[in-house]
Formats: C-alpha cells, structure tokens, sequence
C-alpha cells in the first residue's frame, strides 16, 4: 500500500516512545527546526502504514512523498543535506569521517547495552550495564578534547551520543568517578531547547532537564 495522501503532503516520522535512534532522528529534525509529523509506534505492534512502507517494520522510518527512508543513519544523513541550515557535520573529508565512524561504534557497541538494560533480562541487564560503564570510563578523555562530541560545534554525532547520555540515570549507570566533562556535555546539549523538543513525554520523565 503506497502512502496515505496526508503523508504524501507532510514530513512523517514513524517513531517508538522511548529508544535512542528514534530519539536521535528527532533531535536532528529539532536541531533543523524541521516540522513533521509523528506517528508514535508499538515496536510489538506496527500500525499497518508502516508494515507496508517498510520491508524490515523498523523504527526509525521517515516518509516524505513517495519517499521511504529506515535507519537512523540514513535518515539523519538524508535530513542534514536535505535541510543544511544549521550544517550538522564538517565540510572537511577527514573530520567527517572521523564522525561517521564515531557515530557507527555508538550504534554498534552502545545501542545494543542500552537495549539489553531496558528489554533483556536480569543477567543480560547486568552484563550490558557493566560494559556500558567501562564505554564510559574509556571515553571520557573524548569529552574533554572538545566542546561537542570530537567536534568544535554541534553533529549528528552528539544527536546519536546525547540520547543515550540522558538516559544514563534511567537505565542506572552512574557517572565514571572523573565523569564531570560527560555531565558539562549532557548538560550543555540538554539546556538547548532543541533538545528539550525532540523529547517524547516518556523520555521527559526519564529525568530532570538542567536548570
């Protein structure tokens, strides 16, 4: 079934209520001041629109017109050249794909612990949080080396990292003892009112926003 007529005029975002690559989609489309449409979706039970748009039933899923785009990755590439103001990744080569490789270690070894915390069992649970931990503690001197993540101004690196880091207190990973440049990053990103739009109302209540 092709796209309903009210999607075909409006950007529309298949996303769940709480997981961190639909977050990350919407902090970009906040940090563009993009205005979309969003369909909040039961991972356990997709609406029909989306089974039929997307082969794999996943979220993230973007819909603009006839197009159908699924995965964080290429919806947010596609989101950055599609609104370049404000620009979200370098101009240079080298410093672009020091993000992009950055962004896929945080899909590859952070995602999957922060959904083994939240789905998985007592002993998955555990296991995920104390490897989350050790990805913190290793990765602090990261965020000390610049004011965004590995980049002097705001990417698409701190969309896919600051979701993940408001939800360290839910997910009950504390703060490595010299974590404090992780907690000025969260709180420098989480003060802006982008991010404060690309919350849902469940992940507003996963903690307090910054004074």
């Amino acid at each position: 079934m092709a796209a309903s007529p009210r999607m075909r005029n409006a950007l529309t975002l298949f996303s769940s209520a709480d997981d961190v690559l639909c977050h990350r989609v919407r902090l970009v489309l906040a940090a563009k001041g993009v205005t979309y449409d969003l369909i909040t979706v039961d991972p356990k039970d997709p609406p029909e629109d989306l089974l039929d748009l997307n082969p794999y039933h996943s979220v993230p899923t973007l819909v603009e017109r006839d197009l159908v785009l699924y995965a964080a990755t290429v919806v947010t590439e596609y989101l950055d050249e599609r609104y370049p103001h404000p620009p979200l990744m370098p101009v240079d080569p080298l410093s672009r794909a020091r993000l992009r490789l950055a962004m896929l270690r945080l899909e590859h070894d952070w995602v999957p612990e922060v959904r083994a915390i939240q789905t998985g069992t007592k002993a998955q649970a555990d296991a995920a949080r104390k490897r989350l931990k050790e990805l913190l503690a290793t990765s602090v001197p990261l965020f000390k080396a610049y004011k965004f993540f590995l980049n002097p101004e705001m990417s698409l690196a701190d969309c896919a990292m600051a979701p993940i880091i408001w939800r360290l207190e839910a997910l009950g990973i504390p703060l490595p003892k010299d974590g404090k440049a992780i907690e000025d990053y969260g709180n420098r990103i989480f003060r802006n009112p982008g991010f404060t739009r690309s919350l849902t109302p469940q992940e507003r209540n996963l903690r307090e926003l910054p004074g």
